[in-house]
């Protein structure tokens, strides 16, 4: 008998070298900014889109079900190599423990991505648990995968924006899937919403999204990959707290 899981997920991401791109690609991407500034908003903003940007973290925690209370299975930091290293091209992948149910692997982008969906298929039946996971984390995922001739093993992107299955979207649920600017059902920032409701913030740390792009460049993948755990441990706990006081 298949046992119920919850797997909790986040992503990091950095963009992709500039000069990997076309004269016409850089156009377009710094289309309409005039000033240095405005440039630099553009090429920043690179990291939001799987076509201008990699995945450089992949975390997951699994939850399972065990005498009346949730455990973790297992965690695990999936991180892909610096660009500063000389081995980023091989596809060979190198593990360390953090903990005796932690697990931290540094390989090539390719390989983080298929080792994601491989967990996917053998935990088939999980209900994935995220915050913003919807708007930005599922997709980005599938799209980076079928740019780089991955074929998902799940679409985790079933649905509607207003009715899907088998995902808790923090970020959705928290909002009642409002997308207003203003009023009772505005939408916050992760950090936000943890300071909210009393959790420690994956801020917290010293790291946040702004800083990924140049950890990632310094080689510092390991705090990238911390950050990233951070983010799903307290993703977890906000989950606990909406499955508690406010789940129907």
């Amino acid at each position: 008998m298949n046992k119920f899981h919850y797997l909790v997920f986040d992503i990091e991401t950095a963009p992709l070298d500039w000069d990997t791109f076309s004269s016409s690609q850089q156009e377009y991407i710094l289309r309409n900014a005039d000033t240095d500034e405005e440039k630099e908003k553009k090429r920043f903003e690179m990291a939001l889109t799987p076509l201008t940007s990699q995945v450089i973290c992949i975390g997951l925690q699994l939850m399972e079900f065990v005498d009346e209370a949730w455990v973790i299975a297992k965690r695990a930091a999936f991180s892909t190599a610096s660009p500063t290293k000389k081995d980023t091209e091989k596809d060979e992948t190198i593990k360390k423990e953090w903990d005796e149910k932690t697990n931290f692997y540094i390989s090539s982008e390719k390989t983080i991505l298929k080792d994601f969906w491989n967990i996917l298929k053998k935990y088939n039946t999980s209900t994935l648990i995220s915050f913003n996971g919807r708007n930005f984390d599922a997709p980005f995922l599938m799209l980076r995968s079928g740019l780089l001739k991955i074929r998902p093993t799940r679409n985790i992107m079933a649905g509607t924006k207003f009715k899907y299955s088998n995902h808790f979207d923090l970020a959705d649920e928290l909002s009642y899937y409002s997308s207003g600017r203003y009023g009772a059902t505005k939408k916050f920032n992760f950090d936000f919403y943890t300071r909210a409701f009393g959790i420690e913030s994956p801020k917290a740390g010293g790291v946040d999204g702004s800083n990924v792009h140049q950890l990632f460049k310094n080689n510092e993948i390991d705090r990238i990959a911390e950050y990233c755990m951070r983010d799903v441990s307290a993703t977890w706990d906000l989950f606990l707290i909406w499955d508690k006081y406010l789940r129907f």
